[in-house]
This record gives C-alpha cells, structure tokens and sequence, in this order.
C-alpha cells in the first residue's frame, strides 16, 4: 500500500520550540509530533508540544525562513590525539571559534593560583619550589617583612575554584553547579551564540554528556579521534623527554648556584 508522504513542517524533524527559545537544533520524536496547518511537526519533549500548541504562530515561519543555529562541534579523543591541533585548523578554516576545555578551566583560576595546576605543571615547578627557598636564604635577598606580606597575600579559592583545580589535579569529575556557570554560555551567550565554535575536550565522561543532553545543549557534529597508543608515543615522548633533561640541567644549575653562596657566606 502506497504511504502518503509527510509534510513535514519548517523546521523538519527538529523541533521548533527549541530553536526559537534554546537557539539549539534539538532531534524531536515521533510520539511527541503535532500537526498545524496540514504540516507535521517533531517536538523534544511533551512540554514542548503543548507549548507549540498553545501558541503556534510563535514558532512557525513567517515571511522568510527560520534562522539555523551556527556550527557547534565537539571534538573528543584521548589525551595526545592531535585533538587541538585538528581543532585549531577547523576553527580557521570555518570562522568558529575554539574553546580548549582544559585551557579554559586553567584561566578561570589562574588569577589565584598564579601558575598552572596538574601533573605535569607540577613537573616543572617541582625543582623551582625548593631550591630558590633556600638561594632566597643564603643571600639574604628577602626580609622577614617582604615574607610575611606574600603569606599576606595568599588567596583562598572558593567551592568553585577549589572543584576545578581538583578536575585539574586530579580528574575529579565537576559538579553540575559549576559546569552551569560555564557550559551554557558557549550556546546561550554573544559571541559564540551567533558565530558557532569548536569544543575540544568535552564532555569527557558518560555524566557529562548526560549533563548536555539534560540541559538540552545539543552540538551538531561529535568527532571522536582514534589513535593507536604507538603513535601517541612517538609523538610525545621525544618532548617529554626533552622536557625532563632541561629540568635536570635547571636543577644541576640551581645546586652550582647554591653552592657558591655557601661558600661566599662562610667566606
């Protein structure tokens, strides 16, 4: 028997209260459809429908076609993946803009801490915390006073701040209430809201994704980047490794250093 084809409406299987109100193109489902006006149309959530329902010019088109939301893209992988460098040519090659997940949770609390926080910023700073103590000690270059206002000006970090320097150090997962006063904005603020952007490296657990899909903020593409663990290696360990052997010569050029002014003070 020969179907009579569906006349979907104008915002096609999408559902139209989510584009005009979250600016999202949000997939509508089948059981949650209505028809106005001869056309079909697909709706998230029940809610949803009975809100078109009610007020259906609202949502429809007028004189032109309704405005589609610019490109959102998360783009996800595996520490090493070349997720930021693809990232960054995407960006440029479509006038998006690009939001480094990490990178952006180490400025929010950059401004206290002074440094960057994680394992491998620890690294470097390892050697710098020790010895400098003890050259500060040796040549006398700072007075008690000098001291005692840097404890001074020690800052505390907020509830905040303090889960997202543990999301830093020690991947411990952040609370919907911080991710709140972040995520949204990137779907509902000016200027990513009218020019689309790149999310590299989120979500990255099953929550977080949930997190979006509650929230209802669909992106329009999800890339997932597949490497083989030999070519991580080969990629990073050669830095690394470079890495580790400046910090050795820092450290034995910190002992040298200590080492003449202890000899100038016995002096």
């Amino acid at each position: 028997i020969m179907q009579k084809k569906r006349l979907m409406g104008d915002t096609k299987h999408f559902c139209p209260v989510s584009l005009k109100e979250n600016f999202v193109l949000y997939p509508g489902l089948q059981e949650h459809a209505a028809k106005y006006k001869e056309k079909i149309y697909y709706f998230s959530t029940s809610e949803y429908r009975d809100k078109f329902l009610k007020n259906p010019e609202e949502y429809v088109a007028h004189n032109e076609p309704l405005q589609a939301p610019p490109l959102r893209v998360c783009l996800l992988g595996i520490h090493g993946a070349g997720k930021t460098t693809c990232a960054r040519q995407i960006a440029d090659k479509l006038g998006i803009f690009h939001i480094q997940f990490e990178e952006y949770l180490q400025e929010l609390i950059l401004p206290k801490t002074k440094r960057k926080v994680g394992p491998s910023f620890d690294e470097d700073h390892e050697d710098d915390d020790k010895i400098p103590e003890e050259l500060e000690e040796f040549s006398q270059t700072m007075t008690k006073t000098e001291k005692a206002k840097g404890k001074k000006q020690e800052v505390k970090l907020t509830d905040e701040e303090e889960a997202i320097k543990a999301n830093l150090m020690d991947n411990t997962e952040l609370p919907p209430e911080v991710l709140d006063k972040i995520v949204p904005d990137w779907w509902k603020k000016e200027p990513f809201r009218s020019t689309g952007f790149i999310l590299d490296g989120f979500p990255r657990t099953s929550d977080e994704a949930s997190y979006l899909s509650e929230q209802g903020l669909c992106p329009d593409v999800v890339i997932y980047i597949q490497v083989e663990e030999d070519d991580i290696l080969k990629r990073l360990f050669p830095p690394r490794l470079q890495k580790w052997k400046d910090r050795r010569c820092k450290k034995k050029e910190y002992k040298k250093k200590l080492k003449e002014l202890k000899v100038k003070k016995r002096v």
